[in-house]
């Protein structure tokens, strides 16, 4: 059973970055485009807006600490959205200006991995990269020649990893060393349908992989072998993120975006870019925080 309890009309151009932070029982997510981030108590049904000093793209909570650690559009950066307080840890490919960093998460251990994006092909001299930033601020990259990253995600053991190039439409899995953070042996795990473009995704307790397929109108939940397990139709065509969250963490929460629709489009898209949160009869799992060493 999956349903529709809430959605939540903030109509985001780039809804994105959707997590569950577990510590503080809040949803947050972002709006990159226009450099919001949101969080929301959906015990109290609470909503607060933030504007970000750079456009945010993703972000994970630290360990023991009030601030977050944010993949902003140039750079890594320990933010603190309360007090607006911004310490930048490392600049990313400066001499590649037609890139920015998008999708990313912690892994299993809590190291941040977050990827580049072409965002200007005139401008951009290479493709992106994934990049991992370890506890003691390190900044490693992985893998290159990258158009838009997105789709990453540990399995439950955190020893597959699983990322996405998405104008390929497949999302690729790698085995991964939880100690080293290597990656090896690369496979495709699956391909999405035509007109389908894998987004963010999230692993749940069982090992599946929630998939949002931005230009589908719908979040796919694979199995582990990469057949389609179920598929949720949602009334928008851009869904982009998936978290599961709340104190039983099912409920499965969706960004949505508007970007780039046309005004007919818009008027029968009414809730792109709204947050969606489904209540399911399945659960996730708790996502690591940012574990540094400073």
């Amino acid at each position: 059973m999956i349903e529709l309890i809430k959605q939540i009309p903030v109509a985001n151009e780039l809804g994105e970055g959707v997590i569950w932070d577990h510590h503080r029982q809040r949803v947050w997510w972002t709006d990159i485009v226009n450099s919001k981030l949101y969080r929301y108590d959906p015990a109290n049904d609470e909503l607060e807006e933030f504007t970000t000093p750079e456009r945010l793209a993703c972000f994970a909570p630290v360990q023991g600490q009030e601030h977050l650690i944010a993949a902003f559009a140039s750079g890594f950066a320990f933010y603190n959205p309360d007090n607006g307080k911004l310490d930048w840890i490392r600049k990313i490919e400066e001499d590649n200006p037609g890139t920015r960093l998008n999708d990313g998460r912690t892994d299993r251990q809590g190291r941040f991995w977050a990827g580049t994006m072409v965002e200007d092909r005139d401008q951009a001299s290479n493709r992106g990269s994934l990049y991992c930033l370890d506890a003691d601020l390190q900044v490693t990259k992985t893998i290159e020649e990258l158009l838009i990253t997105n789709s990453l995600c540990w399995s439950p053991d955190g020893q597959i990893m699983y990322h996405c190039d998405t104008p390929t439409q497949k999302i690729d899995s790698y085995l991964f060393d939880p100690e080293s953070a290597a990656i090896s042996e690369h496979m495709i795990f699956t391909t999405a349908e035509k007109g389908c473009y894998p987004d963010g995704s999230i692993i749940d307790a069982e090992g599946y992989l929630w998939n949002a397929q931005w230009g589908g109108s719908k979040v796919v939940r694979y199995a582990p072998d990469g057949s389609v397990d179920l598929e949720l139709a949602m009334p928008v065509s851009q869904p982009s993120c998936v978290a599961f969250a709340g104190v039983n963490l099912d409920l499965l929460v969706v960004t949505t975006a508007h970007q780039d629709l046309s005004a007919e489009a818009r008027e029968h898209e009414p809730g792109a870019g709204d947050l969606f949160i489904y209540q399911t009869d399945f659960a996730g799992l708790i996502e690591s925080p940012f574990k540094s060493a400073t």
